[in-house]
């Protein structure tokens, strides 16, 4: 499909979701042409039948498809369901943020259950303050957290660590502390 010819939908053509698989195109183009074919003389439509297979030609192959698609978000003003969006994609180094983020949430709930075992709760609200953190990224970080089974949310709504988030903060100090040692043995070599 050249950029000069007038646009067409071939996602809608062949009756498939934007954001699809290639068995799916696969499938319904099988449908269609065995519908549309020449040779069936009850439903044969020879021009569908190109159209059909020349949609086909542009999906069933990664690069054109992915031209299609640039082009399909230049005339619908809108990218195909499924197609990553570029402001959403997170890097390593993103990644690695948020890991030393979750680490200082354990630590902070940690060092207030050891401290005050009766009552190991915080706020969110001042966790959150401590480590200068958006809402949005917060509710992220106590999300993951929660659903590790790392922190609790106590019947005061405040944050606490659990048992499993306790083992796993002092494994990841017992995993630093042998780095460590290990880096000062290769530095005496």
């Amino acid at each position: 499909m050249e950029n000069d010819e007038e646009f067409v939908d071939i996602y809608a053509l062949l009756q498939v979701d934007p954001s699809c698989e290639r068995s799916i195109i696969d499938k319904a183009y099988r449908h269609f042409a065995q519908l549309y074919h020449p040779d069936h003389t009850e439903t044969a439509d020879v021009d569908r039948f190109q159209e059909l297979t020349q949609a086909y030609r542009i999906l069933k192959d990664p690069a054109k498809r992915s031209e299609y698609d640039k082009r399909y978000i230049l005339e619908r003003g809108e990218k195909p369901a499924g197609t990553p969006r570029e402001d959403i994609i997170i890097d390593g180094a993103t990644a690695v943020q948020d890991a030393e983020m979750h680490e200082q949430i354990l630590l902070a709930l940690y060092r207030q259950r050891r401290e005050n075992a009766r009552e190991p709760g915080v706020m969110p609200y001042y966790v959150q303050r401590g480590l200068d953190c958006s809402d949005e990224s917060f509710e992220f970080h106590t999300w993951y957290l929660k659903s590790k089974g790392y922190i609790e949310i106590t019947q005061q709504s405040e944050l606490a660590i659990t048992i499993e988030g306790v083992d796993h903060v002092i494994s990841n100090s017992r995993a630093a502390k042998e780095k460590l040692l290990l880096e000062q043995a290769a530095r005496e070599i």
